[in-house]
């Protein structure tokens, strides 16, 4: 199993349909029609999607651009002010807000007077009250302390700081140098100002890496006492992401020492008192991830994992991804697309998914193995369930050692096999398009 499993590539599945499969038939008069159908009670999550940094990371694949100077980021401030007045035109109002996230690219590339205008943009068309958990990921090598202050201003009390891994063949192979000193600089200031909610993201499987190094690495996040470490495995995508092609291939682990790595942070983590969280989410017991997954309400979103996700997701930005009830919207990709259509006063939309009962039933049904590793069927409607079903026990022959299927319970024996089963349990995975989805 290790090794099937260290050979998949696989759809990231935070969402199903994966948003590679959007079809282009969903645009803005769709998606302003389901807006208004919105409750005006419901409790929504915000993304906003800042797509600059000062640098190029290659080991990145998300939708992001250098920005040198301040007039691209003034850009855009200017046309997130006008989608959010465009989205907010087609609400039944100020809706609750549980969650605020802002996600890139570099959110800190913002002055700290752009930050300030953010936030009275998204809390003058929402009500973000002080119990919404406003969160932003950092890189410490674009951050200072008037950013800082600037972020305890919105209300930001969760941070996800990017470490992916400190050694420096690794960082100057992959673009991404950044010394401990001011990652722990950062963390300082931001429990100082009260963001005290301080999480790492590591990456194994990066170019040059070592268990040595990634060990390292995973243990001065240690020293910082975090509350969670995501620990996701780099995903090689070079016809998606053309900056991955900076990266020699053969300076990649190969399968079994992408397992190894993942395997020897995982037991290391454990060891420390973290509790895994889905398939690459670590946390503190007492984190709100971990009792949400102790719980059962733990969720799966295109920004990660959640503990009791909202129903409903909007995203601002490019490429930005909203998941609605009726189903999913994603905008245009590229920033300058993006902006064409904010200013011609329409919505960005350019695809999307109208999601049909048998979609929502194997949506849950992923989610939940990516989220638990088990999923009981009995409460699903009778068509997808013995569909789910049937996938689940010919996988569980194919692959000995998946998991197992008893009764309507279909339950994997390791997080590990979580990706491999979602991709059984989805009708139309193909390996040739499906390699990996990515929607940031």
């Amino acid at each position: 199993m290790r090794t099937a499993l260290g050979r998949a590539r696989l759809p990231r599945y935070t969402s199903y349909p994966p948003a590679n499969r959007f079809d282009a038939g969903i645009g803005p008069e769709t998606v302003a029609a389901w807006l208004e159908e919105l409750p005006a009670d419901g409790p929504v999550s915000l993304y906003v999607h800042v797509p600059f940094c000062r640098r190029v990371c290659f080991f990145c694949a998300c939708r992001t651009q250098v920005a040198r100077g301040d007039a691209p980021l003034d850009a855009w401030l200017a046309h997130i002010a006008r989608e959010i007045a465009l989205v907010r035109a087609r609400l039944p109002g100020r809706l609750p807000v549980r969650r605020l996230s802002l996600g890139g690219g570099t959110p800190t590339i913002l002055s700290p007077e752009a930050l300030d205008r953010l936030g009275e943009l998204l809390c003058g068309a929402f009500d973000i009250g002080a119990d919404a958990e406003i969160s932003v990921e950092i890189d410490p090598g674009a951050c200072d302390a008037a950013r800082i202050d600037a972020l305890a201003r919105m209300g930001v009390r969760r941070a996800t700081i990017g470490m992916p891994d400190l050694d420096p063949r690794v960082q100057r192979t992959t673009g991404r140098t950044q010394s401990l000193e001011v990652t722990r600089e950062t963390v300082a200031e931001l429990r100082a100002r009260g963001i005290d909610r301080i999480g790492f993201e590591l990456l194994y499987g990066l170019p040059h890496q070592t268990a040595a190094g990634l060990g390292a690495t995973l243990e001065a996040a240690l020293a910082e006492a975090p509350d969670r470490i995501a620990l996701p495995g780099y995903a090689h995508v070079p016809w998606i992401s053309r900056r991955q092609r900076m990266i020699p291939e053969d300076t990649l682990p190969g399968p079994e020492a992408r397992m190894a790595l993942a395997e020897g942070a995982a037991a290391r983590l454990h060891e420390a008192g973290y509790v895994q969280v889905g398939i690459d989410h670590f946390a503190r017991p007492d984190d709100a991830l971990a009792r949400a997954a102790a719980a059962g309400t733990l969720g799966r979103s295109f920004q990660g994992y959640e503990p009791e996700p909202a129903a409903t997701l909007i995203g601002f930005g490019p490429s930005a991804v909203s998941r609605l009830p009726q189903g999913f919207a994603q905008n245009a990709g590229g920033t300058g697309a993006w902006q064409s259509e904010i200013s011609s006063g329409r919505l960005a939309t350019r695809s999307g998914w109208r999601l049909s009962a048998r979609d929502a039933a194997i949506g849950r049904a992923i989610e939940r193995i990516m989220c638990d590793g088990t999923v009981d069927l009995s409460w699903y409607p009778q068509a997808p369930a013995t569909e789910l079903l049937l996938r689940a026990r010919t996988a569980m022959i194919e692959l000995p050692g998946l998991g197992r299927v008893e009764g309507n319970r279909i339950t994997i024996d390791t997080m590990t096999g979580a990706r491999l089963l979602a991709s059984r349990l989805d009708p139309d995975f193909a390996p040739e398009r499906d390699n990996f989805s990515l929607a940031c």
